[in-house]
C-alpha cells in the first residue's frame, strides 16, 4: 500500500520517494506504470481528478506522469508518457508535482464543500455526488428544483465564507467518532478510520481529497449552469482562477455581442429577444406572403388549363421554390371549387414531388405516387387525395411529372 502525502499536506509539492514496483504496459497500451514506497500525487477518486506532473531519477531524467490511478490493493500507481522509459525497481525519485494544475483542485474541490455546506444551511438540499472536469465542476443535488434566488443565495453565502478566510483543518478519527460529530454526510462503513476536512464552525466532512489550508485561498465561486437531472437538480460551478478565466470569456462574448447590437452589455439580452421577435414577425408575414402568392398562381393555373375528362390537370415545376411551396401550390390547386388535379414538383435541393386532387376526385393519388417514384427509384406515399416523395438526386422532375401526367390521363 502507498503511503499517501497528501493526506496531511495538500500543498506538498515535491518530495522524494522510492519505486517499489514497475508495472509494464497492458495489452494494447504503450504507457509504463509505475508504483511508489510513498507519493504525493493525487490518484482520481471521490470526485477529484488526478494530478499530474514529473518523477525525476539520479540521472536527471524528467519522466512525465500523465494521469495517477488507484488499484483495489491500495496502490497508486502514476502512469508516464509512452515515450518515457521508467525507472527500475529500487530507484530514487524526486517527484514534482504540476502546481497549477494541484492549485485549481483544491480551488474546487473546497469550494464544493463551502457550497454544499451553504445549500444546506440555507436550504436543506444535500449533495448526492461531485464531479470534477476540466473546465468546470458540478455537484448533484437531493432536491426536485432550485430557483434563481435561491442560486443566488447559495453563491452569495459560499462567497462569505471565503471572504472570511475560515481555517480549514485535517483530522482523523474512527468511524464512531466520526458517527456522533454531526458529518455532512457519512461514508459508506468501508473504513474503520475516517481523513475529516473540517471549515471552521461551518462544514465537517468525511474526504479523501486535496484542500487548500484556508477558504480565502479559493478565490471566489460562481455558480453558472443548472439542470434536471435524474436524482434532482444539476448544479455547475467554477472557482478561483477558473472563475476569473470562465468571467473573462464571458465578458469577452458579451462585449462582441453588445458591439454587434450597438448596445451595452446588459442590454444584449432585450436585443436577442427583440431579434427573435423580429424574426417571428418576418416569417409570419413571409409565410403570408407565400400563401397569397400560391393562391393568385392557383387560381391562375386553374383559369388558364382546359378541362379534361371533367377534371383540370395542372403540371408545375417549380426551379426556385422549395417543396413546400409546391406543397402549399398544389392544395390551393384543389380547393379552387373545381375538379381539379395538381401534379407539382420543386427541383430546389432537396427535389420533391407533390400530388393532390380535388376531394371526390376518381384518381388515387397515393398509388400514383408509388408508381411512378418506384420507377425512379425514390420514396413516398400519402393518401387517395394528397402524397407527397423524395425525387432521387440525378433524376428529371419534369420527367416525373410527365409520366404521372400521362398515367392519369389515360
Amino acid at each position: 500500500m502507498t503511503a499517501r502525502l497528501y493526506y496531511n499536506k495538500p500543498e506538498l509539492g515535491e518530495f522524494q520517494s522510492v519505486v517499489d514496483e514497475v508495472i509494464e504496459p497492458a495489452s494494447g497500451e504503450t504507457r509504463s506504470g509505475v508504483v511508489l514506497r510513498d507519493t504525493a500525487f493525487y490518484p482520481t477518486s471521490g470526485g477529484q481528478v488526478h494530478d499530474t506532473g514529473w518523477l525525476i531519477t539520479g540521472l536527471n531524467d524528467r519522466l512525465r506522469v500523465v494521469e495517477v490511478t488507484e488499484t483495489e490493493d491500495g496502490k497508486v500507481v502514476h502512469y508516464l508518457d509512452p515515450a518515457t522509459r521508467p525507472p527500475v525497481a529500487g530507484a530514487t525519485v524526486f517527484g514534482n508535482i504540476d502546481s497549477e494544475r494541484r492549485r485549481d483542485h483544491m480551488q474546487q474541490h473546497s469550494g464544493q464543500h463551502v457550497l454544499s455546506a451553504a445549500l444546506i444551511e440555507l436550504y436543506q438540499m444535500p449533495t448526492v455526488s461531485f464531479h470534477m472536469g476540466d473546465d468546470y465542476s458540478s455537484i448533484d443535488l437531493a432536491a426536485p428544483t432550485i430557483t434563481p434566488e435561491q442560486v443566488v443565495g447559495a453563491e452569495k453565502r459560499a462567497n462569505e465564507i471565503i471572504f472570511e478566510n475560515r481555517p480549514v483543518h485535517i483530522r482523523y478519527v474512527t468511524r464512531a467518532e466520526a458517527e456522533s460529530l454531526g458529518l455532512r454526510k457519512l461514508p459508506p462503513a468501508d473504513r474503520d478510520e475516517l481523513r475529516l476536512i473540517e471549515i471552521q464552525d461551518f462544514d465537517l466532512s468525511a474526504c479523501g481529497g486535496t484542500h487548500v489550508a484556508a477558504t480565502g485561498k479559493i478565490g471566489s465561486i460562481l455558480l453558472r449552469k443548472i439542470e434536471k437531472v435524474r436524482q434532482g437538480v444539476r448544479i455547475e460551478f467554477v472557482c478561483g482562477d477558473r472563475a476569473v478565466r470562465i468571467a473573462r470569456r464571458d465578458f469577452t462574448a458579451l462585449t462582441e455581442a453588445s458591439a454587434l447590437f450597438s448596445t451595452q452589455l446588459w442590454d444584449v439580452p432585450a436585443q436577442i429577444r427583440k431579434g427573435f421577435e423580429d424574426q417571428k414577425q418576418l416569417r409570419r408575414q413571409r409565410d403570408d406572403a407565400l400563401e397569397q402568392l400560391a393562391d393568385a398562381m392557383a387560381a391562375d393555373a386553374v383559369k388558364s388549363q382546359p378541362e379534361s375528362g371533367g377534371r383540370r390537370i395542372i403540371v408545375r415545376t417549380f426551379p426556385d421554390r422549395d417543396t413546400a411551396f409546391a406543397k402549399l401550390f398544389a392544395q390551393r390547386v384543389t380547393r379552387m371549387g373545381v375538379p381539379a388535379v395538381a401534379l407539382v414538383g420543386s427541383t430546389v435541393d432537396p427535389p420533391g414531388i407533390v400530388f393532390a386532387q380535388s376531394t371526390g376526385g376518381t384518381a388515387d393519388m397515393g398509388a400514383l405516387m408509388k408508381q411512378v417514384l418506384s420507377a425512379a427509384g425514390g420514396r413516398g406515399g400519402g393518401s387517395r387525395d394528397f402524397a407527397q416523395g423524395g425525387v432521387p438526386a440525378g433524376s428529371s422532375v419534369e420527367q416525373i411529372l410527365k409520366q404521372a401526367a400521362t398515367t392519369i390521363g389515360n
